[in-house]
Formats: C-alpha cells, structure tokens, sequence
C-alpha cells in the first residue's frame, strides 16, 4: 500500500549487448538525400563504368575509320589530297570562319600526303588494337580531325559522329578492356613475384588521386557520349514530326526515289511498291527516336536497341549509307551493361575452346584474370560504413 512503483531503468545489458566499435547512425531530415548524394558520387569516383562498352566503342570506331580509309584509297586524291577540287586555300578560307585546322595542309607535296595517309592507316590499326591507347587515343583523334576538316563537303556525313566520338574517347580508359594493354598487364600481374614487387614500391602519395581522376574523366566521358546519342535520336525524332511527309508516312517514299541514294535502284523500287509497310516504317522510325532517351533505364530498351539496329542495317543498304549507319550502331551498343558483354566473352571462348582454336589456360597461369586496379582495394563501399543509410548499426569509423 505504502510502496510507489518505479519505472525500470534502463538496463546496461542492452548497451553490452552492442558490439564495440559500433554506434547507431542519427536520423535527420536530409538524411535521404546525403545518402543519394553520397551514393552518386561514390559510382562516379569509385569505380570506372561500363569499360567493356569503351572497348566496343574503340573497337568499333577504330575498325570503321579504317575500313572508311581503305575503302577510298583509290580516290584519295580526289578527296584530300593535292588534286582535290577543294583546294587547301578553300579549306583555309573555311578554317578562318570555322576554327577548324588540319595537319593535311601543313604542306601540298605528294609525298607528305602520303605519309600522312599512312600514318592515318597505321593510327586506326593500333588504336582498334588497343596498343599504348593513352597515346593513340589522342592520335586517333587528330586524324579524324585532320581528314574531315581537310575536306568537310566531300564526304556523305557519316564521319561527323565519329568525328565527336573520337574527341570523346580521349577521355576514357577504352584501353582497358579487349586490347593489348590489357593483355599486357595481365601478363604482368600473372608473373611471379608481381605483387610482391607491387608492395615494395610502397605508398605513393599521387597513385590514389591519380586512380580517382581517371575514374571520373572516364565515367563523365561516358555520360557525354551517352547524352550526345540521346540528344542525336531526340532531336532527329522531334525534326520529323514537324515534317508533313513524316506524319502523312509517305517520307521513306521521296527517299527510295532519289537518285543519289539509290546504290540499288531495283530494289528500291521493289520495297517502295509496299505503301502500307512504308508508312508503317516512318511511323515506327519517329516513334523509336523520340521515345529512345525515355526508355533507356528499363528493359525496354533492348527491343528499341534491336529495331534500332534493323533500321541502320536498312539505310546501309537501301540509301548506301554504310558509313554513317556503323557509327550509329557503334553508338547505339554503348548502352548495352557490361555483362551483356562478359556473356558474349564467355560464349566466344566456350566456343573456341570446343573447335580447338583457343587453348585451356593453365591453372593459375597467365589465363588467370588480374583484378583492376581500381578495385584493389575492394569492392565499392568495402571497408565503409555499408549502412550508413539504414536504420542498422554503422561501424565507427574510428
């Protein structure tokens, strides 16, 4: 009767219960967007995305520029050389209004023409390779500069596409993926003693902002490419709607009948003799541009991807538009993930293996793959506070 009831006190147990070196993370109202903030910036400079996508993107580019070279060698002359009918003065006028420059008209001598034609030739080769990317990024880019700038008229326009990716490319790490450096280095790291020689080097005060730097000049580069595709497929989409040919579907009809555009007349004439698959291709065509920047973060995107890809295979071969129909297929593949890419890898070897043309790596050999070096160190968040955006416990940073 006299004796009052006293709240409990907190028990200690429940503080022992808490591992040390642990301690509860706070709430606060901004608490959310720290986290995603946090989140960005650790993908941004953590880890370099999508280096399989880079090296189909080097690849890919290399081998057409090449292949573009090669195809018009007989005609070089006519197009950049000293018997061009734009003459370097023309270009000259051109560079004074438009800033471009070329190394092509450093001099009008035959011979220097022709070294430079094949230095372009021998560029393209190496930078497809992947060899010593870093430097042949940077030339791979002035020859494209150089040979477009030299004669901006003379070419059907698909180089204009290459001629942005390649500026682009300097600021990825293309190399690192599907090319000689990285057989290079994998064969480095598969040497004995390798590791060891790595830790005697010790800590290098630069090599952290160094990695950090690169990662984030090769993931903004990446994002550029991306938003430049976007804004090629919006804006191409959003033109053609305001075209009445466009929505009346009759567009591809004035294109199978053009004279210029008609490397195979006969069958021009034979797909235009199908009105009702015409309109039906025009309305499909401004549909796909217009909605592909809206598409890209869902699964929707790879049959878009897909029709993308049958409609450049149709330009190629109805307009005879080889060129800038590859630079688009190559732009479009950059927007496939990684392990589309590792699966493709994986399917090769399989089947090289089974036809005897790839040999089984030794166990523990060279075939063994080397980590990157951006992830030395562990996987994105390892070592870090994996919760610090959860109502759980966080590791004290101390």
């Amino acid at each position: 009767m006299g004796t009052e009831q006293i709240p409990p006190l907190p028990s200690p147990a429940v503080d022992q219960e808490r591992p040390a070196g642990q301690k509860t993370v706070d709430a606060g109202p901004g608490r959310w967007l720290s986290c995603r903030a946090g989140a960005l910036w650790a993908r941004v400079t953590e880890r370099p995305v999508s280096l399989y996508a880079a090296a189909v993107l080097r690849i890919g580019y290399g081998l057409l520029y090449l292949a573009f070279l090669v195809r018009e060698f007989p005609h070089r002359d006519e197009i950049w050389g000293p018997g061009s009918p734009w003459t370097p003065e023309l270009a000259g006028q051109l560079f004074d209004q438009s800033g471009w420059n070329s190394v092509l008209t450093l001099s009008d001598s035959r011979l220097y023409f022709e070294l430079c034609y094949g230095a372009a030739l021998l560029t393209s080769a190496l930078f497809m390779l992947g060899w010593r990317t870093r430097v042949l990024s940077v030339l791979f880019a002035v020859v494209v500069i150089s040979f477009h700038a030299r004669a901006i008229f003379m070419t059907d326009g698909g180089d204009n596409l290459i001629l942005l990716m390649a500026v682009y490319l300097v600021f990825t790490a293309c190399g690192r993926r599907w090319s000689l450096d990285a057989r290079r280095t994998r064969r480095a790291a598969a040497r004995p003693g390798a590791s060891a020689r790595v830790r005697s080097r010790g800590p290098r005060p630069w090599g952290d902002a160094r990695v950090t730097l690169t990662t984030v000049t090769h993931n903004c580069a990446l994002f550029v490419i991306a938003a430049q595709v976007c804004l090629l497929y919006g804006a191409a989409g959003l033109y053609k709607v305001q075209g009445a040919s466009w929505g009346g579907g009759t567009a591809l009809h004035y294109v199978l009948n053009l004279d210029l555009f008609q490397p195979w007349p006969a069958l021009s004439h034979l797909v235009d003799q199908y009105p009702t698959v015409i309109a039906i291709a025009s309305y499909l065509t401004v549909l796909l541009q217009v909605a592909f920047p809206f598409v890209l973060f869902g699964r929707l995107k790879y049959p878009v991807l897909g029709m993308l890809l049958g409609m450049h295979i149709g330009i190629a071969v109805l307009m005879g538009l080889p060129l800038f129909s590859g630079a688009m297929i190559i732009a479009d593949a950059a927007f496939l993930p990684d392990r589309f890419y590792e699966f493709l890898a994986r399917t090769v070897r399989r089947m090289a293996g089974r036809t005897g043309l790839r040999r089984p790596a030794p166990p523990g050999g060279a075939g063994v793959r080397s980590v990157p070096s951006q992830l030395r160190g562990g996987l994105p968040g390892a070592g870090q506070p994996a919760d610090a955006c959860s109502d759980r416990l966080a590791p004290d940073p101390r």
